[in-house]
């Protein structure tokens, strides 16, 4: 099997095959990917508490930083994942770019069959989580929940909200598989 890119698969092709197959398939798993950059912390400390209302509900996490992941081990995660959560903090009123990268990325292979939501901490205008929740509507992903925004450092109350959306996630996940 030649691809028009990749390596070719001479020994066994079936068994590429038959992962292609899956893959098209896009059928959502037990398996939540968080991605997420953060200017000062304030994001981070959101994504970890998010993940850990997740694994409250023995839901499999996977939460990458796009700082320390390159975007296409971050989209080999999102492939088989049935949420995308995605938390950016906002930048010029937009979203930070690196986000914004890896969201072109992401939006470029169509994923399907998948929820998301979305997060992040601002300190003035704080649009990067209603512009996440655009790119999820124009991908087709279900936003299960309009997403939690913070201004500046979150506070005891905003992470036990960022717990809460986690097991949301995950409940919402178990649901539907």
């Amino acid at each position: 099997i030649c691809p028009d890119h990749g390596i070719i698969w001479r020994d066994d092709p079936s068994k590429i095959i038959k992962l292609y197959d899956k893959w098209s398939k896009q059928e959502p798993t037990n398996k939540v990917v968080v991605i997420f950059d953060s200017m000062w912390e304030s994001t981070t400390k959101m994504a970890r508490s998010i993940t850990s209302g997740i694994e409250s509900e023995d839901v499999n996490v996977r939460l990458m930083n796009t700082r320390k992941w390159h975007r296409s081990d971050i989209l080999t995660e999102i492939i088989e994942a049935g949420a995308l959560i995605v938390g950016s903090p906002t930048l010029n009123n937009n979203i930070f770019p690196v986000i914004a990268d890896v969201m072109t990325y992401i939006k470029g292979l169509r994923p399907q069959n998948k929820i998301a939501a979305a997060f992040g901490s601002y300190g003035w205008s704080g649009e990067a989580v209603k512009i996440l929740n655009k790119e999820f509507t124009e991908m087709k992903l279900d936003i299960i929940d309009d997403g939690i925004r913070v201004q500046y450092v979150p506070t005891e109350d905003d992470l036990n909200n960022c717990f809460d959306l986690g097991v949301k996630i995950a409940k919402t996940l178990k649901e539907r598989l």
